[in-house]
């Protein structure tokens, strides 16, 4: 079973009206400094997995944050909520032999900083259930 962050860069970067492209402008788990218009994501911590009596049944409870960046807040802004948009509610699905059920936004897009190069960071975190 693959990261999260991994299966989930493969459904960004197949939506083609963000235009994302893996090791361009989509990266996992460390952010470049540059492009300075760019979107990460990060596994992060979820809740444990769903014990069963039948092995191979088990749903996990990981979690992922998308952080976007980019030079002009609104830009980025509207990037965050596209891929909010995509990613919210979407299930029932393989993907890389994965079988995902859900996958729900549980903190809506916000500001996170500005960077040292001034640019804006947004972040929504993401529950995934899958299997």
């Amino acid at each position: 079973m693959n990261p999260s962050s991994e299966d989930i860069a493969g459904m960004i970067e197949a939506e083609s009206d963000l235009g994302l492209i893996f090791q361009t402008d989509l990266f996992i788990g460390r952010e470049p400094s540059t492009p300075d218009n760019c979107v990460t994501i990060f596994d992060t911590p979820g809740r444990g997995p769903q014990l069963t009596f039948t092995k191979g049944e088990d749903y996990f409870y990981p979690s992922i944050q998308i952080r976007v960046r980019d030079r002009v807040y609104l830009d980025g802004w509207g990037v965050i909520n596209d891929i909010k948009t995509l990613l919210h509610g979407k299930g029932q699905e393989w993907i890389n032999g994965t079988y995902y059920s859900l996958i729900m936004c549980s903190m809506e897009p916000a500001l996170l900083d500005w960077d040292e190069s001034h640019r804006a960071r947004f972040v929504a975190t993401f529950e995934v259930q899958r299997r």
